[in-house]
């Protein structure tokens, strides 16, 4: 699984610094040189790390305080980069998780991006949803309903189901591929549409599920970074 980067800057140096810096982590960069542009960007992609020019790009650290409430970014690992006009403090106040100061040489960017990178790859790992066609059983005060698993994720599910989803508290039971035992939780809708299908968030999940859940992901998604087929999302709300 690769890793995304959104630069935004329109100092030449910390392009030239940085893209190499960036690449030698393998993570891969895309340059915007103005705030708005870089909004736009982040209302359609998602990246795993935003890096803001706060104190020469106008703006700037209204961005990186604007991060936390985006949704395509709000899980972004964000680094300000100033240049004496913001300090430190203020930069972590408003919600950079790293901060790196100009001049900026190609060593400190490396050493910065690496202490980050578990960061990134943790983040990345969260949002990993596995694709399956599993059988489930949904059951509430309601009734029952028999559905098949699209896809799975630490989060919650997205599934195909024929009939009218249950009302209120619903409890689901499926069993995972290589897991003997059946796993069961809560699940809360997230959306559902005249199709068939929804996607749930998971509630109320005991230690024991989100072990066996979180092992089994951690396989598909170590498999998945030698065969890239898979999709990193989060289950739209």
């Amino acid at each position: 699984m690769h890793l995304e980067s959104l630069l935004l800057t329109r100092d030449p140096d910390i392009i030239r610094v940085l893209q190499p810096a960036l690449e030698k982590m393998s993570i891969d960069v895309k340059v915007c040189r103005g705030i708005n542009s870089g909004q736009v960007i982040l209302a359609k992609e998602k990246f795993d790390a935003v890096i803001v020019d706060c104190d020469d790009l106008d703006g700037g650290l209204q961005m990186i305080e604007g991060l936390r409430k985006a949704k395509n970014a709000k899980n972004s690992v964000s680094f300000a980069i100033l240049n004496g006009n913001t300090t430190t403090k203020q930069a972590f106040q408003v919600g950079a998780n790293f901060v790196l100061q100009k001049p900026i040489s190609i060593l400190n960017a490396v050493r910065c991006f690496r202490a980050a990178l578990n960061f990134m790859v943790r983040e990345q790992r969260r949002y990993f949803r596995q694709p399956v066609e599993i059988p489930a059983m949904f059951e509430s005060g309601d009734g029952h309903l028999k559905a098949t698993i699209t896809n799975i994720s630490e989060g919650g599910m997205a599934i195909f189901f024929r009939g009218k989803f249950p009302r209120g508290s619903v409890s689901v039971n499926f069993k995972l591929p290589t897991i003997a035992d059946p796993l069961e939780a809560k699940v809360q809708v997230a959306w559902i549409d005249d199709s068939g299908r929804a996607g749930l968030r998971f509630v109320d999940t005991s230690k024991d599920f989100l072990k066996q859940l979180e092992q089994w992901l951690t396989e598909q998604y170590q498999k998945a970074e030698k065969h890239p087929t898979h999709s990193i999302d989060s289950i739209p709300t």
